[in-house]
């Protein structure tokens, strides 16, 4: 989604203007979602699922809302008018991103039991890396490569991601419950609290109520966000964002059973190839998948460009999306939430939308939403 730098927002009074939104582009209410389709050019009504977050908190007028101006050089949002100026305290080392507040994850709190083993996986997975130049062979390093595509693309950015969190295209239940069974062994959580997390991560983005924002710092939005189940939902609430995933009896089993999962792949691993096995294709290939994923919740609202008017800090990042199959199209994501295609123009790689479309051609993947010219034009920074 390379540049590092990018070139200051011009220094201009804030102000708003209107647009005219498309037809998948209505405010929802408060306890109903819409997910854009725009193969049908209709709205798919789901209750109680994620809100549309960039119009959150902006005044509509009838078919007309209020969006702020976003510098397509920088992607800062400025204030509305009228909204008091919030201080920066910093500064993103090779980007203007403005860091608002650090929040302070390790120290002066109370930690929960979740805390506490969500950093010890994270952190017994890293020490687990360090035996890797000790136990290489070809074997077991095929056995990670192996795995970060089955864990990395088919288990998070093509289930957990575009197919539970946005509903970008419909499988065939029997495939869509496999895919999300390589996701949980990617060892990021279950099916359930990701896709609530993200979706989320959509309705407050870049808000203080964002569950991982740079505005509170790069290493926050990277992966000590993770250590603070408390802060998390004292600012987004609970999961009920996710009814769709918590009627079905399989994601609840995944999550009930969550962490029997990946010790059974151990188990399986150490019985084929012994201890390499395991550091290669536990804990290297989870941590790669690991800073991988966190980049796009980082990296890609740092560094990178944006082509359209999200009203977020969203970047297209290229070298991120050729390490997450694709996810570093993040400002073309934002932009259109919906689609299960992210690398939108024919240069931009997006290896997870190779396997999609496959799937569509061999009839396992069905309405497969895409963005219309019309809507592209619509929030095109070029207009």
């Amino acid at each position: 989604m390379v540049s590092f730098t990018t070139t200051p927002a011009p220094k201009i009074k804030p102000f708003c203007y209107s647009i005219h939104l498309p037809p998948n582009r209505l405010i929802p209410k408060p306890e109903q979602t819409i997910f854009h389709n725009a193969t049908h050019n209709h709205h798919d009504s789901i209750g109680n699922l994620l809100q549309s977050s960039k119009l959150n908190g902006f005044r509509a007028r009838g078919r007309r809302v209020l969006v702020p101006i976003v510098s397509a050089a920088a992607g800062q949002v400025l204030q509305e008018p009228g909204e008091e100026e919030k201080p920066k305290i910093g500064k993103i080392f090779l980007s203007d991103v403005k860091v608002v507040k650090r929040r302070n994850v390790f120290w002066g709190r109370k930690w929960s039991s979740m805390d506490i083993g969500t950093a010890g996986v994270v952190a017994a997975m890293h020490l687990l890396s360090l035996f890797a130049p000790f136990t290489f062979n070809p074997g077991a390093f095929w056995v990670a490569v192996g795995l970060y595509v089955v864990t990395g693309l088919l288990g998070i950015t093509l289930s957990y991601h575009r197919n539970l969190s946005h509903r970008s295209f419909k499988l065939p239940k029997w495939l869509e419950y496999l895919f999300a069974y390589c996701g949980a062994q990617a060892l990021q959580g279950n099916p359930i609290d990701w896709v609530s997390t993200h979706r989320h991560h959509h309705q407050f983005c870049d808000s203080e109520k964002d569950p991982h924002s740079p505005i509170e710092g790069f290493w926050f939005s990277h992966m000590s966000w993770l250590f603070d189940q408390n802060s998390y939902i004292e600012r987004c609430g609970e999961a009920t964002n996710v009814v769709d995933l918590e009627k079905q009896p399989y994601y609840k089993f995944l999550k009930n059973t969550y962490i029997v999962h990946p010790l059974a792949l151990a188990a399986l691993l150490y019985s084929i190839g012994g201890f390499p096995f395991i550091v290669w294709g536990m804990g290297v290939r989870i941590v790669w998948v690991y800073h991988i994923t966190w980049l796009v919740n980082s990296a890609c609202h740092v560094w990178g460009k944006q082509a359209w008017n999200t009203g977020d800090l969203s970047r297209n990042n290229w070298w991120v999306a050729v390490l997450a199959f694709g996810e570093g199209w993040h400002n073309n994501h934002h932009a259109f939430e919906y689609s299960a295609r992210h690398g939108l123009e024919w240069w931009q790689i997006d290896m997870t939308w190779y396997v999609v479309r496959f799937l569509q051609a061999v009839g396992l993947a069905t309405d497969v939403k895409l963005p219309t010219q019309a809507q592209k034009r619509r929030l095109a920074l070029t207009n």
